[in-house]
């Protein structure tokens, strides 16, 4: 068996999560903004509650299209708010919907979603070198309140710093992982 990080070992979902796609650099805008709002959901949560439910999202909030969910009125809140394929919580239903809107205005602004994130992590991927298992740091701080002055809700710093770990722009793998390292070479 190949050596993972703790845990990724408890449940094969969170496994093939963790060997195919946790750490892999994401640099595709629509792609990391539907993550974004996946972490967003996770708040309070286990990232397994939100992986098992995934594809119920990706339905529910019309692929993760930004145009057409910015589009989502009160009808489809309440839609959502009975559907029992995501989590149903209306804060966050409602902060998914805002951010979508958030995300076309960056667009507007012509400010690429992708292009903004990644440069806030100079010199990713970063590395926990503390020997302590982060929650945050300061880069998810600084881009926790950059995208908060953009209008997003739902994406404080311990969000930010778990969504900058499944997207690569932090490499939190044990050192004793076999994707350690491997994730920055693609």
């Amino acid at each position: 068996m190949l050596p993972r990080c703790k845990w990724a070992q408890t449940n094969s979902l969170l496994r093939t999560y963790h060997d195919e796609e946790w750490g892999a650099p994401v640099t595709e805008s629509r792609a990391l903004w539907e993550m974004l709002m996946l972490e967003g959901f996770q708040a309070g949560l286990s990232w397994l509650t939100v992986l098992r439910r995934r594809e119920g999202f990706r339905q529910a909030f019309a692929g993760f299209d930004p145009e057409r969910v910015a589009n989502f009125d009160q009808r489809d809140v309440e839609r959502l708010m009975a559907d029992p394929g995501i989590i149903r919580a209306r804060s966050k239903i409602e902060a998914t919907i805002g951010n979508a809107r958030s995300y076309l205005a960056m667009q507007a602004r012509g400010e690429d979603f992708a292009i903004f994130t990644w440069g806030m992590v100079p010199n990713a991927p970063l590395r926990n070198t503390t020997g302590q298992v982060l929650t945050q740091s300061p880069h998810s701080q600084a881009l926790s309140k950059a995208l908060k002055d953009r209008g997003f809700k739902f994406v404080g710093p311990v969000i930010v710093y778990a969504w900058m770990q499944a997207v690569g722009m932090v490499d939190d793998h044990d050192p004793t992982c076999f994707r350690y390292k491997k994730c920055e070479e693609g």
